[in-house]
């Protein structure tokens, strides 16, 4: 049984957002509002029963809707069932389920490798185009949302480049993975100072896009291709 009306023991409180103030609740079918303070003294109180855990709301009782609706319980205690809404949200995560398979069926194999070296780390190098492709994709068919954020997001190429750089040892990390090094036969230089809220690959990209390091960026990309 739902809790149908305000008492001591049992809040039940509506915050009028408008009147800055609570305002309490109370379910009468023969009253026009679920304010107890816009109801008359000849309300007729009624237990709300659920049944099996469904309850039934007639059309001819909207005064039970609106208190549903307004109920503290609501998306707590129980949800409104609106097959409509559920059905347009099934819909909606369909066609980005299709959406994103059907961007990774046509990405580019150096984009596929970026994205499966941020997911996967330095274990793409072991496996054949064959096997990125079809791991990306069920990636793809998986997590759709995130995917096609992710290839629409142009830190991934550089974050890709990135991890490849630093999987290669083309980079290397020093003092605990804070400082990133070059190392290179004429170059053992320190690059950048990984800063403690950001990941090595996130910083090296980060600043590959800097004036700095455009022709850094240039340099690693003949490197590690």
């Amino acid at each position: 049984m739902l809790n149908s009306r305000n008492t001591k023991r049992a809040p039940l409180l509506y915050f009028d957002e408008e009147q800055g103030v609570n305002r309490p609740l109370r379910y009468a079918r023969n009253q026009k509002s679920p304010f107890e303070d816009e109801q008359d003294d000849n309300a007729i109180l009624e237990p709300i029963v659920f049944e099996d855990g469904f309850l039934s709301v007639p059309k001819n009782n909207p005064v039970l809707q609106k208190f549903l609706n307004l109920h503290p319980g609501i998306g707590k205690i129980y949800e409104e069932v609106n097959t409509e809404k559920d059905a347009s949200k099934e819909v909606a995560s369909l066609d980005s389920q299709l959406d994103a398979e059907i961007a990774a069926k046509e990405l580019e194999i150096d984009m596929i490798e970026n994205i499966a070296r941020l997911l996967m780390g330095s274990t793409v190098d072991k496996l054949t185009s064959s096997e990125l492709r079809r791991d990306v994709r069920l990636y793809a068919r998986q997590n759709p949302v995130e995917f096609l954020e992710m290839i629409d997001d142009p830190m991934v190429r550089l974050q890709g480049l990135a991890k490849k750089a630093l999987d290669s040892k083309i980079l290397t990390l020093r003092n605990g993975d804070r400082d990133v090094f070059f190392n290179l036969k004429n170059n053992k230089k320190k690059m950048i100072t990984v800063p403690f809220d950001e990941t090595p690959a996130s910083a090296v990209s980060a600043f590959l896009q800097s004036d700095e390091g455009v022709e850094i960026m240039k340099m690693l990309e003949k490197k590690v291709n």
